[in-house]
């Protein structure tokens, strides 16, 4: 195109721009919004700017040469596959392993898949812990709702997947803080990512329950799909579900997502084990293999 063309159509762009912009600024709402945006965008810019001049960065910056995205695809390439890798090795082995139907490990059997997990993951997972261990390591999980992290919460403060509700009930150990103003992260992605499971159903829940409650209140996990190889790790925030339901476990709204089991009947075979993580050094969310 000559550049007396390419002008001329640059020109013209930005007076329809101008033109369009100046009727939306006509309303009252979006002249508020755009106002509002470019406050937010100009503090960022300036931010920004301030951090990376005060760090020394801006100009080591500048004069770096652009990498071309050819060269930095195949690393991202590299990783993705050999985060697949792993994920495929773990999957392969642990179905050749894994009972199909809900079921508890023996001794045995779970040093092997404890030992595969370790080797693939990185997580040092146990399906005995401390002298405790559930009913089932293997079995269906259910998808659930949101619960109340204070009192005071709603549903519209849950910024993701509100359309799974809000349990009407506390989880089985009340709130995850005291009032909305000592809410922390920590209580945030605890109730993010808990899982449910039947401690009720422990023969010795009743004789114990004052320790057990203790112990198994907030306790890591690590959940597996036996399926796809996808994994989570979350935490205790709730009991059950019912034996009736023919379900084992249940799973917060995200966990459901991590494991792709959020979609269709909403409920799958899962792989659950204690995370033997004393310095509280393995996060809770997806497990990035």
């Amino acid at each position: 195109m000559p550049t007396t063309n390419l002008a001329r159509s640059i020109a013209n762009l930005e007076k329809r721009s101008e033109s369009v912009r100046s009727r939306l600024l006509k309303n009252k709402t979006a002249k508020n919004f755009f106002k509002k945006s470019s406050l937010i965008a100009f503090d960022l810019r300036e931010k920004s700017g301030r951090l990376l001049a005060g760090a020394g960065l801006v100009g080591t910056l500048l004069a770096l040469p652009l990498q071309p995205p050819a060269a930095i695809e195949p690393i991202k390439a590299v990783a993705s596959q050999d985060a697949l890798t792993q994920r495929q090795k773990l999957l392969t082995k642990i179905q050749d392993v894994l009972p199909h139907n809900p079921s508890k490990l023996t001794p045995e059997g779970a040093t092997t898949v404890e030992e595969m997990v370790k080797e693939h993951t990185g997580i040092t997972a146990k399906a005995y812990l401390e002298g405790q261990s559930l009913n089932h390591h293997l079995g269906y999980m259910g998808f659930e709702q949101h619960l109340k992290r204070y009192p005071g919460d709603s549903l519209a403060q849950h910024d993701e997947i509100q359309e799974a509700g809000m349990a009407p009930g506390l989880g089985a150990w009340g709130y995850f803080a005291r009032d909305a103003n000592q809410f922390t992260t920590k209580d945030y992605l605890n109730e993010k990512y808990y899982v449910a499971v039947q401690t009720l159903y422990l023969e010795n829940w009743n004789q114990d329950f004052a320790e057990l409650r203790d112990w198994y209140k907030n306790r890591k996990v690590l959940v597996i799909n036996p399926v796809n190889g996808k994994a989570v790790v979350a935490v205790i925030g709730d009991a059950g579900p019912a034996e009736w339901t023919g379900k084992q476990f249940g799973g917060s709204p995200e966990v459901m997502q991590a494991l792709d089991l959020h979609l269709g009947p909403r409920k799958g075979a899962t792989l659950l084990l204690f995370v033997d993580d004393p310095d509280n050094r393995i996060p809770l969310g997806p497990v990035n293999y």
